[in-house]
């Protein structure tokens, strides 16, 4: 299917690895333009030479770091010398510390409210404005199944992905009018590094293998496995594509059917 993102340009969020990068290619195989950007300029120089090689999309990268206070003026400047004007944003955060609610102390929950939430929302108000222009435009916020069955031993993040959950909802609202989507892409148990870290953080505070950590999560989801970035990141590209342009206020579950909810 030809997604009909040929030529858009494309700011990728933390796109150095896992879902970020997994995006990042994606659009690019559909012959976007994107731009990576994240904290390791090694990684995301060589991420950009094996998108360019394909000769599909261009890649570019900068550097970025959501913890930094200049992190929406720098990247804002960067995506529009870079690219000209943003078509689709696709907000991607790390996700916070493991813990309990007791863990969540107000420095923790300061310092990633800046970087998980302010951040997104003061990064999408400053290029809104090309978009609306335009009259097209494409907000993947990629969050948590958190955001609709607390995981446990992750309160932080439980705690403040719902907020963007919110936000884009109402974004959604008041810019579809203008050709502009928004929505949040929830993943479940996907192969990443990150999933790495949470299951080894679980196998030490069980007592069992990280096997038996991931043979326990796997028995709980019905299709019996963990996804692939891949799979992910084909879901983000559709949701930016022309065809999904009356898909939008919506939480767009990958997770294999773990979440109990309806």
């Amino acid at each position: 299917m030809d997604l009909g993102i040929y030529g858009k340009n494309a700011l990728v969020l933390a796109s150095s690895r896992g879902l970020g990068h997994g995006i990042a290619v994606a659009l690019a195989r559909e012959g976007a333009n994107v731009l990576l950007c994240g904290r390791s300029g090694e990684t995301l120089e060589a991420n950009c030479k094996a998108i360019n090689a394909e000769g599909k999309g261009k890649a570019d990268w900068i550097w970025a770091d959501l913890f930094d206070d200049n992190f929406v003026e720098s990247v804002t400047a960067a995506a529009k010398a870079k690219l000209g004007s943003v078509d689709i944003l696709i907000n991607n955060t790390g996700g916070p510390t493991p813990g309990t609610t007791e863990d969540m102390t107000p420095e923790k929950l300061e310092t990633y409210f800046f970087s998980m939430v302010l951040r997104v929302i003061a990064l999408t108000n400053a290029l809104l404005p090309d978009m609306k222009a335009q009259g097209w435009g494409r907000i993947l916020t990629v969050a948590s199944s958190g955001v609709i069955e607390p995981i446990g031993n992750l309160a932080l993040s439980n705690t403040l992905r719902p907020a963007l959950a919110g936000w884009s909802k109402t974004l959604a609202t008041e810019i579809g009018r203008h050709g502009i989507t928004a929505n949040l892409l929830l993943p479940g148990s996907i192969l990443t590094g990150r999933l790495d870290d949470l299951d080894g953080a679980a196998a030490r505070r069980t007592g069992k293998s990280m096997d038996e950590v991931r043979a326990g999560k796997e028995a709980l989801i019905p299709v019996g496995r963990y996804g692939s970035v891949e799979e992910f990141a084909a879901t983000a590209a559709f949701l930016c594509s022309r065809q999904a342009s009356y898909i939008t206020g919506s939480l767009v579950r990958c997770d294999g059917g773990a979440a109990r909810s309806v």
